[in-house]
């Protein structure tokens, strides 16, 4: 069940592609409690995978974040309180302005993300919102997203629309409530998927942006109901459109689902990411496409700390596992591939670590000796466009 609430009113799009061989901006995100101070930027070269830090964005717990389309914005989540922080508290989204040739973030203005701790972020299609995901720990104000206006100047507005979701699971301590872990726009940019982990659904919104009672509203019936107790959490779609991706975390799946007109999805296979025989935790976290749809990869952190990787069948969307690499170290909750396809880079958030590893586009397997970087807890990576 959802309720949605309008306050005072007031699709995550890739950035346009650049040359092969090209030099990046990768922008990191991290957590601050520990070694780090906030958004970190590198010149990542394609042609080696070698990253140069550039420049430090102080902020507070940029744990996701997103570029706009013309690489000038980039919005990050301020993932507040965590787990010991009070439930009065409520998390933030920062707007900065970036520069591509130097390198440089500076801060443009925040806003609420009017619930507790903000996890995910995506730009509607059109670029005129930013949608984002409050997982929330505490029961109130429980699992959410709000709708923020993005203005002309590429700052944010006060929320124009929170989204509340209502219900549980049958996993005691982590599906007490509504966890809203990510929301993904459709390919025709017509639908919004809210993915929550506490009450083990997808729910689906029609996206209007001048609609009548804001710019989505519910579709009645249309939810996708999940296995319980497995915890949906992160949704990506396949280069065609035609088959969709989702990690549930507390199951430690992939699961592969046929997507349908009206915002519905039919599940075709669901695979277990740990090793035949694995008896300690899971916690299934990120999925990424390879650039040209072949491959598939998910994280799994908990005890087993490694990335599978999947072949992609074009024709009917089914996974064929077809090797697996260790992170190298805890907790591997994002990583990325870089725009020409040949380097992996995955985040150690407990280790303080991240590595990049060479990838074969046509095996889709990744090479030994990676190439190590030192960051305080990285968690989430974006690369911008030179051009």
């Amino acid at each position: 069940m959802a309720t949605v609430a309008a306050t005072h009113a007031a699709a995550q799009t890739p950035s346009p592609a650049a040359p092969a061989d090209a030099v990046y901006d990768m922008i990191v995100g991290t957590y601050t409690s520990g070694k780090s101070e906030g958004l970190y930027v590198y010149r990542f070269d394609t042609r080696t995978g070698d990253a140069t830090p550039v420049s430090v964005a102080k902020t507070v717990n940029p744990s996701w974040l997103v570029v706009s389309r013309d690489r000038r914005h980039v919005y990050a989540v301020n993932e507040l309180p965590g787990d010991n922080g009070p439930a009065s508290q409520r998390g933030h989204v920062s707007a900065f302005s970036f520069d591509p040739p130097s390198g440089r973030l500076t801060f443009v203005n925040q806003v609420s993300a009017q619930g507790n701790d903000p996890c995910y972020l995506t730009l509607s299609p059109d670029g005129r919102f930013l949608f984002v995901a409050n997982y929330s720990v505490a029961a109130d104000p429980g699992g959410s997203f709000a709708v923020l206006p993005v203005r002309a100047d590429g700052s944010l507005g006060d929320a124009a629309l929170t989204v509340h979701h209502q219900g549980s699971g049958p996993v005691k301590g982590r599906q007490d409530g509504a966890h809203v872990h990510s929301t993904v726009f459709s390919p025709d940019g017509q639908y919004l998927f809210a993915q929550d982990l506490g009450t083990d659904r997808l729910y689906a919104y029609r996206y209007a942006a001048d609609g009548r009672d804001g710019p989505v509203s519910p579709t009645g019936a249309v939810e996708t109901a999940l296995k319980q107790g497995s915890g949906p959490r992160h949704l990506v779609f396949g280069n065609d459109g035609r088959y969709a991706y989702l990690t549930s975390e507390l199951a430690g799946t992939v699961t592969v689902l046929r997507y349908r007109d009206g915002g519905r999805f039919d599940e075709e296979q669901v695979e277990t990411l740990a090793e035949p025989g694995f008896h300690g935790a899971v916690g299934a976290a990120a999925l990424h496409l390879s650039p040209d749809g072949r491959f598939l990869y998910v994280s799994n952190r908990g005890d087993a700390n490694d990335i599978s990787i999947f072949a992609v069948d074009a024709a009917s969307g089914r996974l064929t596992r077809v090797g697996r690499q260790s992170s190298l170290g805890k907790s591997p909750r994002e990583f990325a591939i870089d725009p020409t396809g040949h380097w992996l880079i995955v985040g150690n958030q407990s280790s303080d670590t991240a590595y990049v590893f060479r990838r074969d586009p046509q095996t889709g397997l990744l090479g030994p000796d990676p190439k190590r970087l030192d960051i305080g807890s990285p968690v989430d990576f974006r690369f911008v466009s030179p051009s």
